[in-house]
């Protein structure tokens, strides 16, 4: 399984969302081609409401505990970007965060 898919997967067991974009970032980066390093979550569910945006990041990093703690040549992940919200947020504002250029990218 890529590691975009087990992210997924990971996180619809784990948090039920209402709205799930798993969005690999890595050709922005200086990394091979093909990385799967980088990534961008976008998460919508019910189990953010009433936590704070900490809160909410702590959530997901805890159903990706074994991407983030593995080297990124080993399946792990090396940056996660989290766009969190509660279905009512969303419903008032359904965009993500943007992410930033990498410094290095195309060096």
């Amino acid at each position: 399984m890529s590691v975009q898919a087990n992210v997924e997967a990971k996180l619809r067991e784990k948090l039920a969302p209402e709205h799930l974009e798993v969005i690999n970032e890595s050709h922005m980066h200086s990394v091979p081609k093909g990385s799967e390093t980088h990534f961008k979550v976008v998460v919508v569910s019910s189990q953010f409401e009433g936590m704070s945006p900490v809160k909410r990041h702590q959530l997901v990093y805890g159903a990706l505990a074994d991407e983030l703690s593995k080297k990124p040549v080993h399946g792990g992940i090396h940056a996660l970007a989290i766009t969190s919200r509660t279905p009512a947020e969303w419903a008032a504002s359904p965009e993500a965060n943007v992410s930033p250029k990498c410094a290095s990218a195309g060096k």
